[in-house]
């Protein structure tokens, strides 16, 4: 009788590519899940919608691989490095930010804004020399934002706390804006001089998106709260 050979034992099965199928305007489009995954995640930043990611992503597989580690480590660094200035609350890698710590700015003047997109918009004028105050949002009891929930206490704190002679607020003129604005106004008012940027803006427009001169003519014409 022959030997009865053994079988060899099963090779491996060979990686499988794994397509998804996304609708953009209801035509369908295949996707390698490692592409679609990139799109997904894309579309989650404001502004960008399913052809914009998918623009994106195809942009970004087109770059040197170099680049791509770049823009990769950007982000991640970025996101664990950056934190919050512990006295004015603007964007810093520092424990005190650049604007705080700089000795050539006004110590006396503090600017009240809601983000600091508007901080960086305020800096772009190159008009204000005094030193700021960032609130982290505005008071929206629909969205269950109060008080509690900004850097309002903080600002009352340090305006009662150190020798200011003026507290500029900068806050878009929207229905929260507003609302934000009397409230730290009111809070503000016994213990230094508080006043309002003119706004060229139409009601409901962000700071953020007016033009330089906008922004540097509503600084010089600011007039006390009422």
């Amino acid at each position: 009788m022959k030997p009865i050979k053994n079988n060899p034992s099963p090779l491996p099965d060979p990686p499988i590519t794994v397509w998804q199928t996304t609708s953009f305007g209801g035509s369908p489009t295949v996707y390698t899940r490692p592409l679609a995954r990139l799109i997904e995640q894309l579309q989650h930043l404001p502004g960008v919608g399913p052809k914009t990611a998918q623009r994106l992503a195809l942009h970004i597989l087109k770059r040197p691989e170099d680049e791509v580690k770049a823009l990769a480590m950007a982000i991640v660094e970025a996101k664990l490095q950056v934190g919050f200035c512990s006295v004015c609350f603007h964007l810093s890698a520092e424990p005190v930010c650049e604007i705080c710590r700089a000795p050539n700015r006004d110590s006396s003047t503090i600017c009240v804004v809601a983000d600091s997109r508007d901080v960086i918009a305020l800096e772009k004028t190159r008009e204000y020399r005094g030193k700021y105050h960032v609130l982290g949002g505005l008071i929206s009891p629909i969205d269950g934002i109060g008080p509690d929930q900004l850097h309002i206490h903080q600002l009352q704190r340090r305006v009662s706390q150190q020798k200011i002679e003026e507290v500029i607020l900068a806050i878009s003129p929207s229905v929260e804006g507003e609302t934000t604005t009397l409230y730290v106004g009111h809070l503000l008012k016994p213990f230094t001089r508080v006043t309002r940027i003119a706004f060229g803006l139409p009601m409901g427009g962000d700071l953020e998106y007016a033009d330089e001169v906008t922004l540097a003519r509503a600084l010089e014409g600011r007039r006390d709260l009422e």
